[in-house]
């Protein structure tokens, strides 16, 4: 077994055969393609797929549209606290191996010095609040605004014909295999979009029309049909996924010792009504956790649960998508998923992670990995183009190829006949 060459910018590891390389020619393209898509095809089929997608699927769409997408930069703080927050996110980054601090951990850190404040009594308690008000506030309004540019964009077209063809790659199951899981860590609703957009239905947590409330039943609800002069044979209807927001989402919100959501519309304006003043109170958008304590509080306690769920089951696949293995929480899942056998991930990504990723595969048993990663493999458009299976639950294609191969064989038949003697024939 050869070892995979991390130093090499572009990985493309299938079994236990991995092949490292600087650049990837575009005459080396179909050759690729004749390995990586049927090998995608298969694993696509497996008994239980799951899709995790992160902050790269976002800047991914972005790039297309040709936009720039919210970034997961630093908070810079207007308190006195600024220095300390920082320095503090810095270290608990780098215990965590999560490279640079980005605004999940500012966030981490000021929620945690706010409530240690609290604790106190301390009166600057309110200043910090109010100061987090305003930078998650701020923060909401930039996602708003690259999903706003994003539909504004003269390159729309093309990024959402991407996105949708990107998805329903994986949404396109036999009705024998479990439902697609779309989990992702992003809190925009680029997902939620390329859904309706491409006729995908989404079976979450939320209930409810005019107010969507989130329910902790765990009834399997799915969507069926009863084929015409069949009865008692329901069949499962084509392109439904099962859907989990693992740290919230813009438009959730906390009302009433519940979770509401709250239909924010995708890229609405700034002065949008459904934008509460005080989000630190009421959206439901969380930052990774430190030590996983988060967890267990409602409702990150019923996503992570759903997360557990359906990724550790035997002949589970996961496929990451612009997801940099930088969270604990989610990565202790997954190490935990792999301790079945029968287990296996899929990581395209369009680097490395800062290391993150080659840490990640070598602390776990290396042949439960396929690697795709490199600006080649990572780039959305020449993904789709090249590498997925087809974006469509193809039945046609299936019955061309089951003519053809029963023609090959026919005549194969006639042709041995043909050269027998008429004895040869009566024996």
């Amino acid at each position: 077994m050869k070892d995979v060459d991390w130093l090499k910018p572009h990985i493309f590891k299938m079994g236990n055969d991995p092949d490292c390389r600087d650049e990837i020619p575009e005459d080396e393209t179909k050759k690729l393609r004749q390995k990586i898509e049927p090998w995608l095809t298969a694993v696509f089929q497996s008994e239980h797929l799951s899709l995790l997608a992160g902050t790269g699927l976002t800047t991914a769409v972005a790039s297309l549209a040709q936009i720039l997408a919210q970034g997961m930069g630093r908070i810079e703080f207007d308190n006195e606290f600024r220095d300390i927050i920082k320095a503090k996110a810095d270290k608990q980054a780098t215990e965590l191996s999560r490279g640079k601090a980005n605004i999940e951990d500012d966030l981490r850190v000021a929620i945690e010095l706010y409530k240690g404040l609290l604790i106190q009594g301390n009166k600057k308690a309110d200043t910090l609040k109010t100061d987090l008000d305003n930078k998650l506030l701020d923060f909401i309004k930039k996602v708003l605004k690259t999903e706003s540019n994003f539909l504004s964009s003269p390159s729309i077209n093309t990024a959402l014909f991407y996105l949708k063809s990107f998805l329903i790659s994986f949404a396109s199951r036999t009705a024998s295999r479990n439902r697609l899981h779309v989990i992702t860590t992003n809190y925009d609703r680029f997902i939620e979009y390329a859904c309706d957009m491409a006729g995908i239905l989404t079976l979450d947590n939320f209930t409810g029309k005019i107010n969507p409330v989130f329910r902790t039943n765990k009834i399997a609800l799915d969507y069926h049909y009863n084929p015409p002069g069949i009865r008692g044979e329901p069949r499962y209807v084509e392109g439904v996924i099962r859907y989990t927001k693992l740290h919230g989402s813009l438009d959730w919100k906390f009302d009433k010792n519940q979770i509401t959501n709250t239909l924010l519309p995708f890229g609405a304006e700034e002065k949008h009504t459904a934008l509460p003043t005080e989000p630190f109170d009421h959206v439901v958008i969380y930052p990774n956790s430190a030590k996983n304590i988060e967890t267990v509080y409602f409702p990150y306690a019923e996503l992570f649960r759903d997360f557990s769920t359906a990724v550790c089951q035997p002949n589970s696949v996961v496929v990451t998508y612009g997801y940099g293995f930088g969270d604990s929480h989610v990565n202790r899942i997954l190490e935990d998923m792999l301790t079945i056998p029968s287990t296996h991930i899929v990581i395209i990504s369009w680097d490395k992670a800062e290391g993150r990723i080659q840490k990640f595969v070598e602390s776990n048993n290396t042949s439960q990995f396929t690697l795709l990663i490199g600006k080649h493999f990572g780039d959305l458009k020449a993904l789709v183009d090249n590498y997925l299976p087809k974006a469509a639950i193809d039945r046609i294609t299936e019955r061309q190829h089951r003519i053809l191969e029963k023609r090959c064989k026919d005549n194969k038949s006639d042709k041995i006949d043909s050269d027998l003697t008429d004895s040869e024939k009566d024996l």
